[in-house]
């Protein structure tokens, strides 16, 4: 027994020394280059592949099935004057005998200078479109069929064994690689270059670490980016369950749309990828640019079908000014150089393949808190929606500043202001002339060709809003946009006390914007909104107007140029300020007495109980034919127009005595049985914003007054001296006369 075994351990030494000896011969004595041209020939055949090998190939047999190409490029047979792919070295190698049990237990796998050249042209086709597909092959005469034998079942992917493959490799290193895809209709380019990227053991259900390096770039625009990958991969194929985990993204991007300035950013957290659940997860996100830090968690739905994105998002306190500066980006100056400085956000995420909506958002904007609902639901529409609820928001901050007049112009205009006031008050100097330099801009102001693309909704609600220093409370907004039509429907809130409603449209479709807007203002006090402005207050009172206007073009000149329309107000328990005109018509009372006045004006301002009127409005200037105010003891009423497109104005204004109510503020001025009833003429001209200073007693007027109550006194005189001794018809007679 002993002489047996020794028999067979001598056999099975001499088998294996006879392979040993005949990969020997394989490897050293068969030459795999001497047969470049058949292995050509059988990757067009089978793949649709040109391939070149310029360098030599190496290789082994046994225990490992190695293999090394050198100078290899590779193109679609469509395309074989356009090579797809080049390759400095490709080195591999297999264990042998692990293959005979569906195991795959490789060495490191080496990959050195790849260049991977993707490309359409101006048709559209793709240089890499037909690999894969063998040549089509000329039509052949077919045989006449066999008679049909029951098929054999199909063979299980694993194999007959029903094994399924295992994957064993101890590491992949790609080195000094580039990846670029040009599109010759666009002129598009992309590219990623220097790509290095290593590996651990490659083991199905083990966690592979990955490593990757590369620069990014584009020529529209042009762009450039550094990036580093790194994490741990694991894979079961057999699930269809793909995870990274650990991952760490970081890098820096610069280019045109940066303005020379530099982003950093980074991402962390964990991947998942489960093809057949359909769901892909990115949990534990962390993410940074720049200054920017945020957290979150995504995970898509449906992945073969409509993918559906959902998620949260939180944003941490960040200044937006600063960020947007750092990426290139500036910001228009603000009225406030603080504003924009602190802002957070809290959302939920829904999305699709061409959507990004944030529900049940939390965003802070400086002092501002906001809850609702953002984003856009169309991509390609670029349909904003938008519905948000406020707390306060002083959007005065966000405005561009007002320019600041100089001190020197302030008290130069402070003096001359303080010298009219004086001699208006008092009605003692001429009628100021009617302004004729237009006071609006010719600028444009509406980005028409944006306007016409836009689609949008918005629903704002804000508890307290300040607009052009107008405190609104309140504070609701409405509006739609699309097609070109924008329509505000709904803009409301209260205002010092009173309510102002507004709905307006605009049409940019035609080649002249077209402007209409409706306002109701209900006991708005004129003063306050008058200070509120930095205007000088020349009108106090309850304001109440009612408008209906129209208009069209793009600048504030075609606005009011073309603006048309009706409007009606009333203004209660007011007061005229710095316009005494109970002072001004004792003046006129006391030159018909012939008595000079010796006592000072008692107030400066004229109370009323109320001043209303209807504007009619065509091309700018709008006509006021029944200006009426009740005045303690006077009754005003007015014809006239304003000059919208100059801000001036032109009144003709009658005083009706309606009796002697109230001492007078001077002996020489008391009102007898003779003035009532007498409409005392006024006339008004000159900037608007002078209000009822602007406002003279009209002597011409005055004469035809001052002849009327001489003839009135003379009839008196002939009735107490003739009495009865004439007819009547003779006292009527000698009236006439007088009068005429």
């Amino acid at each position: 027994m002993k002489s047996l075994g020794k028999i067979l351990g001598l056999v099975i030494l001499g088998l294996l020394l006879i392979v040993v000896a005949a990969g020997f011969a394989l490897t050293h004595l068969f030459d795999p280059n001497d047969y470049k041209d058949e292995i050509r020939q059988l990757a067009r055949d089978k793949a649709g592949l040109e391939l070149t090998i310029n360098g030599d190939i190496g290789w082994s047999l046994f225990p490992w099935l190695g293999l090394e190409l050198h100078e290899t490029t590779l193109a679609s047979t469509q395309t074989p004057d356009q090579p797809l792919a080049d390759l400095r070295m490709l080195g591999l190698s297999v264990r042998v005998l692990p293959l005979l049990q569906r195991e795959v237990q490789m060495s490191d796998i080496t990959v050195n200078g790849l260049n991977l050249t993707l490309s359409r042209d101006q048709q559209g086709r793709g240089n890499w479109e037909g690999i894969g597909q063998p040549p089509a092959q000329p039509a052949t005469p077919q045989p006449a069929p066999a008679v049909a034998t029951p098929a054999e079942p199909a063979e299980p992917a694993a194999g007959k064994s029903g094994k399924p493959l295992k994957l064993d490799i101890d590491s992949l290193t790609v080195s000094d690689a580039r990846v670029t895809y040009q599109d010759a209709r666009s002129g598009q380019q992309y590219s990623a270059e220097s790509i290095e990227l290593s590996t651990g053991a490659i083991r199905e259900g083990s966690a592979i670490p990955l490593k990757l390096n590369a620069f990014f770039g584009s020529n529209k625009p042009v762009m450039r980016a550094r990036t580093e990958l790194q994490g741990a991969l694991r894979f079961d194929n057999q699930l269809k369950r793909y995870q990274l985990e650990d991952l760490r993204l970081s890098g820096e991007a610069s280019g045109e749309p940066l303005q020379g300035k530099t982003l950093n950013f980074s991402a962390q957290g964990q991947l998942l990828v489960d093809r057949a659940a359909q769901v892909a997860e990115w949990n534990g996100l962390k993410f940074t640019a720049n200054e920017l830090r945020g957290l979150g968690e995504l995970k898509v739905r449906d992945l073969d079908g409509q993918p559906k994105l959902g998620g949260a998002l939180t944003v941490a306190q960040f200044n937006l000014r600063q960020f947007l500066e750092g990426i290139g980006q500036p910001l228009p100056v603000t009225a406030d150089s603080g504003a924009l400085s602190k802002i957070e956000l809290m959302s939920r995420l829904t999305g699709s393949q061409n959507s990004l909506i944030l529900e049940e958002a939390t965003l802070k904007l400086d002092d501002s808190t906001f809850t609702g609902t953002l984003g856009l639901s169309d991509f390609a529409r670029q349909a904003l929606r938008v519905e948000l609820k406020g707390d306060r928001l002083d959007l005065d901050r966000y405005l561009p500043p007002v320019a600041k007049e100089t001190a020197q112009d302030t008290a130069r205009q402070g003096e001359v202001k303080a010298s009219e006031a004086a001699a208006l008050g008092n009605g003692t100097t001429p009628l100021p002339d009617k302004p004729t330099q237009h006071a609006w801009s010719s600028e444009k102001l509406l980005p028409i060709e944006r306007l016409r693309s836009l689609d949008g909704n918005l629903d704002l609600s804000v508890g307290s809003l300040t607009l052009r220093k107008l405190p609104l409370e309140n504070f609701v907004l409405k509006a739609r946009g699309k097609g070109g039509l924008l329509d505000l429907q709904t803009l409301r809130g209260n205002l010092f006390g009173g309510r102002v409603e507004s709905a307006a449209s605009l049409d940019v479709r035609p080649a002249l914007a077209q402007l209409s807007m409706q306002m109701q203002l209900s006991s708005i006090p004129v003063e306050r909104l008058l200070e509120s402005q930095g205007e000088k207050v020349t009108l106090k009172g309850q304001l109440n107007l009612d408008s209906d206007l129209h208009t069209q073009g793009n600048s504030q000149k075609d606005w009011i140029d073309n603006l048309n329309g009706k409007a009606g107000f009333l203004v209660d328990n007011g007061v005229l300020v710095d316009a005494n005109l109970e002072q001004q018509l004792c003046r006129a009372i006391a030159t018909l007495n012939r008595k000079p006045l010796t006592s000072e004006p008692r107030s400066k301002d004229t109370p009323f109980r109320e001043l209303r009127g209807n504007l009619s409005v065509r091309d700018g200037v709008a006509s006021n034919p029944d200006l009426k105010a009740s005045i303690p003891g006077l009754t005003v009423n007015g014809n006239g127009d304003v000059d919208l497109r100059v801000l001036g104005m032109d009144y003709r204004v009658g005083i009706l005595v309606e009796g002697d109510k109230g001492a007078m503020p001077d002996p020489a001025c008391q009102v007898n049985e003779r003035y009532v009833g007498i409409e005392w003429p006024l006339r008004c001209r000159g900037p608007l914003e002078l209000g009822a200073k602007a406002c003279r007693f009209d002597k011409d007027a005055l004469g035809k007054v001052a002849g009327k109550l001489a003839g009135e006194k003379l009839n008196e005189k002939i009735e107490e001296k003739l009495g009865d001794k004439v007819s009547p018809e003779l006292k009527d007679a000698l009236k006439g006369l007088f009068k005429r």
